[in-house]
């Protein structure tokens, strides 16, 4: 007798996301409002006017993310975004602050602001609206995502909250989220010629990547600092990656996640760098016009009878900045990929940054000090 053992195969998670993905690029079609009730049309209404309201500048939408978050803390993203977002701020005020005003002219730092604040603003846009529909799908006890086309979100993404409210993986969602923003910024600011041409194929920017200055910081404690290094940042890959990173850096450990999060209860975003090391950094300017900058800086630490670096806040850097309407289109068109859902090894995930940071800032010290030296004999 011959006995015959048949498996049954279980799909992994990526493969049953994959499979989903297939069937709705075969579904999908325009969308037709008038085939909404009109308690959605009266929900996408309110979602579009508080995701405009909340979009007005960086210290609005960072509040934003960390408000989801402390809400609903199984959509990790909400706090990976608002950590990254105030990156975004200190990055913002960084070009009115003492050391990148001697180091770039002042049409060079606007246009850097400009297209900061541009992706800044396009990924809140895109982002917000879809954890507010979350926060509604659980107060009526049902899945809303179907709503998501008429936001302009992805189909990819639609697919993947679907996946999220069967299994609750906050993982999967959380990577999703990350190259689903990718994606969504490549052609409208990373391939934009606009910026092309103003910033990314500046002397200036190639400089960030040969300085490092390009850290994303993660403050926990009183003074200790985790996070990454962007690298190739015009590499939509290398962006992706880095998410993944980022994520592992904030959620790997309970412990350390507890310490980042208390860390932002305490703390609230400026867009200076003296929200999270004030003794190195002023939101108050303590030197004195025209006097020539001089050194202050050794191992992250001021020299004695040294002046504070002045980093201002963003709101007293920046004015609001009022964006043409966000381009449409669906950046999803091969559902290969939910490969870049896959887990990375631990090999690849190092939050150790701080004495990486503490260099590049004596380097760029250095290189504000060089400059205003060589200026004196121009």
């Amino acid at each position: 007798m011959v006995i015959i053992f048949i498996r049954n195969w279980e799909k992994t998670p990526i493969e049953t996301i994959k499979d989903e993905l297939k069937v709705k690029m075969k579904k999908a079609a325009s969308n037709d409002a008038n085939h909404l009730t009109k308690e959605d049309q009266d929900l996408l209404n309110r979602i579009k006017s508080t995701t405009h309201e909340l979009n007005q500048n960086n210290v609005t939408r960072t509040k934003a993310y960390f408000d989801i978050y402390q809400k609903h803390p199984e959509i990790h993203w909400a706090f990976l975004g608002h950590m990254v977002s105030r990156n975004g701020g200190w990055n913002m005020t960084d070009l009115k602050g003492e050391l990148l005003t001697r180091l770039l002219t002042k049409k060079e730092r606007n246009d850097f602001f400009t297209f900061l604040e541009r992706g800044n603003w396009l990924i809140f846009q895109d982002a917000y609206p879809q954890l507010l529909l979350y926060s509604e799908s659980l107060k009526r006890n049902k899945p809303l995502f179907y709503l998501l086309p008429y936001l302009n979100i992805s189909i990819f993404m639609e697919t993947i909250w679907n996946y999220f409210w069967r299994k609750r993986d906050s993982y999967f969602l959380s990577i999703a989220l990350v190259i689903n923003e990718q994606n969504y910024l490549e052609k409208r600011v990373i391939q934009n010629p606009i910026y092309q041409k103003g910033v990314l194929d500046t002397l200036e920017f190639k400089l960030q990547d040969i300085l490092s200055f390009n850290h994303i910081l993660f403050p926990y404690r009183k003074k200790s600092l985790a996070g990454h290094t962007v690298h190739q940042f015009q590499s939509l890959h290398e962006r992706i990656l880095v998410g993944k990173r980022l994520y592992a850096v904030l959620f790997q450990k309970k412990e350390l996640l507890n310490q980042f999060v208390q860390w932002a209860k305490a703390h609230h975003h400026t867009g200076s760098r003296k929200d999270y090391w004030p003794h190195i950094f002023n939101n108050v300017n303590e030197g004195f016009p025209g006097i020539p900058y001089q050194l202050r800086l050794n191992a992250c630490k001021l020299k004695w009878g040294a002046k504070r670096i002045y980093s201002p806040g963003l709101n007293s850097a920046w004015k609001n900045v009022q964006h043409q309407e966000a381009e449409k289109g669906d950046w999803f068109h091969d559902w290969q990929i939910a490969d870049d859902l896959s887990e990375l090894s631990e090999a690849q995930i190092n939050g150790e940054i701080e004495y990486e940071y503490c260099k590049t800032l004596e380097r760029l010290e250095l290189a504000a000090f060089a400059k205003k030296v060589i200026n004196l004999f121009d």
